[in-house]
């Protein structure tokens, strides 16, 4: 199995779960690589995303945070791949209440059934989206919702290095589509 990494506002950073991710299983993971982190606009963003996608080959599970995860939404809302078969959103951001206009072109956010298997994970303290917020869009999209507690933004600064919690849902979604070809954690 492959993983799509899609970090949210200002890319992921060097002690973040999913860089560490990339680390670890350098053959497993790759990540979209947007050309504005700082300033993004919707259009671009999803733009950006739909061509990783149309280059993969194989199957393929989407893990996405903050902003990646709404990005990854509209996505879904526009377009599809046969190669993608599960989406991970961790603490998505509430794009709908950010008092920055850039990332308020991303509101509303998509509220139709994903198509694919998701899982959004969510904690109790994320300064970014309220967990009822992501709890009331994993039901709009179907989606398993996983609380994990009080870890701020599920971020670097939620001092979790490399998530292992966070790959056992990973290792749970894929186990649950049924395309086992390769676990990232053996």
């Amino acid at each position: 199995m492959h993983y799509l990494n899609i970090p949210g506002l200002y890319n992921s950073g060097e002690m973040h779960w999913q860089t560490q991710w990339e680390r670890l299983y350098p053959a497993n993971f790759s990540r979209v690589q947007q050309a504005c982190w700082d300033r993004p606009v919707k259009e671009e963003w999803v733009n950006t995303l739909d061509k990783a996608i149309r280059q993969l080959d194989a199957p393929t599970i989407l893990v996405a945070h903050s902003l990646g995860c709404i990005t990854v939404v509209h996505w879904a809302a526009q377009y599809a791949s046969p190669f993608i078969k599960g989406v991970l959103l961790v603490a998505p951001a509430d794009v709908e209440k950010s008092a920055r206009e850039y990332i308020q072109t991303f509101a509303p956010v998509p509220l139709q059934q994903l198509a694919i298997p998701s899982v959004v994970v969510a904690s109790m303290n994320d300064p970014h989206c309220a967990i009822d917020r992501s709890a009331k869009w994993a039901a709009y999209w179907r989606s398993r919702f996983v609380p994990v507690g009080h870890l701020g933004h599920i971020n670097s600064d939620s001092n979790i290095h490399d998530w292992p919690e966070g790959m056992a849902i990973l290792q749970e979604l894929e186990n649950a589509i049924g395309v086992r070809q390769y676990s990232a954690a053996c």
